[in-house]
C-alpha cells in the first residue's frame, strides 16, 4: 500500500502520453475515467459529507484541471521527462509557501531553515531537469521557457487543490466522489471555452478513462497509506513517482537523453526527492 500511491502517479503520464490525443482528450478522458471509479468507491464505502465540504472539494478538483491540462500541454510539447520534474517541483514549492503563509508551518527558526533549504533544493533539481544539450532536438530555448511559465501559472492550480482539503472537516474517502464531480465539469468548461467539446465524441478521449482509473488507484492508495503510515511518510514515498513518471517517459515515449542530459536529470530528481523530504519532515 506504500508504494501503491507512487507507481500509479508515476504510470499515469506515460500511459496517457502513450495513449496520446490531444490534451482535450486526456483531460476528458482521465477525468470520466476518476468519476467512474469513485462512484464506485461511494458505492461501498458510503462515506458521509456535509454541504460544505463537498462544494470546496468540488471546488478543489476544478483546480485539479488546471495543473493537469497544463501537464498535458507539457507532455505534448516538451516530453513527459522534462514535464514532470518541472511541474512536481513546483507544486511542491508552491504548496510549501501555502503551509507556511496560510497554515501557519515553518513556526520554529529550524523549521524555517529547513523549509528554505528544501526549497533550494526544489529549485535547483528543477534547473537540472531541464539542462538540454545545445544542438539536440530538444535545444529549443525559447520553447522551453515559454512551457516553463505555462507550467509555473497552472501549477497554481495543483497547489490550490492540494490545499483545500486542509480546512475541509471531511476528508480521505469522503472528498473523492464532490473532486471527481468538480474535475469533470472543469474538463467539460475547458473543452467548451476551447472550442474542443468535439473530444466528448472521439475515441481517444474514452481511452483515456484508464489514466483517470490509474490516478483513482493512486489517490485511494494514498488515503490508506496515510492512515496506516502518516502523512509525513506517506507524502515521502508517494513522491518517487516523479522519478517512475520520468524514467517512464523516457522507456515508453523514447524521450532519448544523451548521458550528460541524464546526469543532470538524475541528480535534479534526486534534489527533488531530498526537497520534498526535507519540507515536509519539518
Amino acid at each position: 500500500m506504500l508504494l501503491l500511491p507512487a507507481l500509479g502517479w508515476g504510470l499515469l503520464p506515460p500511459v496517457v502520453a502513450k495513449i496520446g490525443g490531444r490534451p482535450s482528450n486526456q483531460i476528458f478522458g482521465t477525468t470520466v475515467g476518476l468519476l467512474a471509479a469513485s462512484l464506485v468507491v461511494f458505492a461501498i464505502v458510503r462515506p458521509t459529507i456535509d454541504l460544505k465540504s463537498f462544494v470546496f472539494a468540488a471546488l478543489a478538483g476544478a483546480f485539479w484541471v488546471v495543473g493537469q491540462v497544463g501537464q498535458y500541454i507539457g507532455y505534448k510539447n516538451i516530453g513527459v521527462s522534462t514535464t514532470m520534474p518541472i511541474s512536481t517541483g513546483m507544486q511542491l514549492i508552491g504548496t510549501s509557501l501555502i503551509g507556511v503563509f496560510i497554515f501557519g508551518e515553518w513556526s520554529t527558526g529550524i523549521e524555517k531553515f529547513a523549509g528554505v533549504s528544501g526549497i533550494v533544493l526544489l529549485i535547483v533539481g528543477i534547473y537540472l531537469t531541464s539542462i538540454t544539450d545545445k544542438g539536440s532536438k530538444r535545444d529549443n530555448h525559447q520553447a522551453l521557457v515559454r512551457n516553463i511559465i505555462m507550467l509555473l501559472f497552472t501549477a497554481i492550480g495543483y497547489c490550490i487543490y492540494n490545499s483545500i482539503p486542509r480546512g475541509l472537516e471531511s476528508s480521505g474517502i469522503a472528498i473523492f466522489l464532490p473532486e471527481s464531480i468538480g474535475m469533470v465539469l472543469a474538463a467539460l468548461i475547458y473543452l467548451a471555452f476551447s472550442g474542443q467539446f468535439d473530444a466528448v465524441k472521439q475515441k481517444v478521449s474514452w481511452m483515456n478513462m484508464i489514466g483517470g482509473l490509474i490516478f483513482s488507484i493512486a489517490a485511494v492508495s494514498y488515503i490508506f497509506s496515510v492512515r496506516d503510515n502518516g502523512v509525513n511518510t506517506a507524502f515521502i514515498v508517494s513522491q518517487v513517482s516523479v522519478v517512475i513518471s520520468t524514467l517512464g517517459g523516457m522507456l515508453v515515449m523514447h524521450e532519448n537523453k544523451s548521458r550528460r542530459e541524464m546526469v543532470f536529470t538524475l541528480t535534479g530528481l534526486v534534489l527533488i526527492i531530498g526537497g520534498a523530504v526535507v519540507t515536509s519532515i519539518f
